[in-house]
């Protein structure tokens, strides 16, 4: 199915009762975490992915028209560019070279879902009661920490701004040693040298007595780009379909300050595309090499392309349920499937060699991969779906406008009950 891939029209599809997969759904108690640790398991089994990977975080935001949805509010929309009344999924993608894939996820819950006012949202939602509220990095690095305790053998983190801003995150990533690439606004504030820190000494007026940075001046990142210090160089980042992706890169060593005026040096990266930058902040060893910091800065493209891949391939937008474990359930189910896509094209790529002569027949300097559209009509082929006999598509219908009416009569008798005697 390429649209409308939400439980009536699946059970529809297949023949199956819509009332067993509801229950399956949104009631069975089958563990959705237990089947993401099998997933893992499977993954690191590859010896593609036994080393070079990374761990990228970003969150999706889908638009919800009623409140009921569990963690729906109106928050920040990403993908909208504005507030609305949205879902927001917190997930952490892993990625090589050209693979990437979703393997964890979390929903976010607004702080408002916590107060009494939301308790009967919380109820009927099935939030389980020991859940906090947690921001969207610490959802992150709960993430980060479940893979590190699985044995995802991971090189580095990569993030966007809003994980980026969060000193206290890049600070606990920094603290259990796992490196960071975490981009941050351009207007953050850095330091070319080690800032002193001290009272001032005010030769007029009151006696300060607050400590602060007493010198260098702090800098904007986005100043950075013309300063007589700033070195570009052109860094091959990797081969695509559209030829080879480069883009310029400076690599600077800034001081940074917190609220409380410790001092933590980090290596600041910026990069140049077309008239775009961007700048990142990160915990790696000085030693590293141009090329290593820029091609890890810029994984976090993949978690877009999984992002996207997830809505328009594996119909995760088009989820309808209303509960916390139904929610959980098609995060399981939306990673089994972006898995499953994956592997076999790990497997084709493995037992399908291609023939280098192809290179200069096309005269290009890379053979497109299998693609997700690609894998579907394969499966077609395969597991093609049954056709509906005319007693079938009648019985279809008649049970399609029986809930309707039934639904219709519950929200009735549910407004009328809100209104009271």
């Amino acid at each position: 199915m390429e649209t409308k891939r939400n439980i009536a029209n699946i059970s529809r599809k297949t023949n199956q009762s819509i009332q067993n997969m509801h229950h399956f759904m949104s009631n069975s108690p089958w563990s959705a975490r237990k089947l993401l640790d099998r997933i893992r398991e499977d993954m690191m089994s590859r010896g593609e992915l036994a080393e070079g990977v990374m761990l990228i975080l970003d969150e999706v935001a889908d638009e919800k028209a009623g409140e009921y949805s569990v963690g729906t509010s109106r928050q920040y929309n990403g993908r909208q560019g504005k507030v609305d009344n949205c879902q927001v999924g917190v997930f952490l993608s892993v990625a090589k070279g050209n693979f990437s894939s979703w393997i964890d996820g979390e929903i976010f819950l607004p702080e408002r879902w916590f107060t009494d006012e939301y308790a009967r949202h919380r109820q009927r939602g099935g939030i389980p009661i020991e859940r906090q509220f947690m921001t969207k990095p610490e959802l992150g690095l709960q993430m980060i920490h479940r893979a590190k305790a699985k044995g995802v053998p991971f090189d580095a983190v990569a993030c966007d701004t809003l994980y980026g801003r969060s000193t206290s995150f890049r600070d606990q990533l920094a603290g259990e040693h796992i490196e960071y690439y975490a981009d941050v606004p351009c207007n953050t504030r850095v330091y070319l040298e080690q800032p002193k820190i001290g009272t001032p000494q005010n030769k007029r007026g009151k006696k300060a007595t607050q400590q602060r940075v007493l010198f260098p001046k702090a800098i904007r990142v986005d100043r950075l780009r013309h300063h007589p210090d700033t070195v570009w160089q052109t860094v091959e980042l990797r081969t695509s379909e559209r030829g080879i992706l480069t883009s310029d890169f400076a690599v600077l060593q800034v001081w940074t300050v917190r609220d409380d005026l410790s001092r933590h040096q980090e290596t600041l990266i910026i990069r140049r595309h077309e008239k775009k930058c961007s700048y990142t902040l990160s915990n790696a060893p000085h030693t590293t090499s141009l090329q290593t910091l820029a091609r890890r800065k810029s994984q976090r493209f993949f978690i877009e392309h999984d992002n996207q891949n997830a809505k328009s391939e594996y119909g995760w937008d088009e989820f309808q349920t209303t509960g916390w474990l139904a929610w959980e359930h098609q995060l399981a189910l939306t990673i089994l499937a972006a898995w499953f896509i994956a592997e076999t094209k790990l497997d084709w790529a493995a037992e399908h060699k291609r023939d280098p002569a192809l290179l200069d027949e096309y005269e290009i300097d890379v053979l497109p991969a299998l693609s997700v559209a690609n894998v579907r009509d394969m499966l077609r082929a395969a597991m093609p779906l049954p056709q509906l006999t005319s007693r079938q598509a009648t019985q279809l219908v008649i049970e399609h406008l029986d809930n309707r009416t039934r639904s219709r009569k519950s929200r009735l008798k549910s407004r009328t009950s809100d209104l009271g005697p």
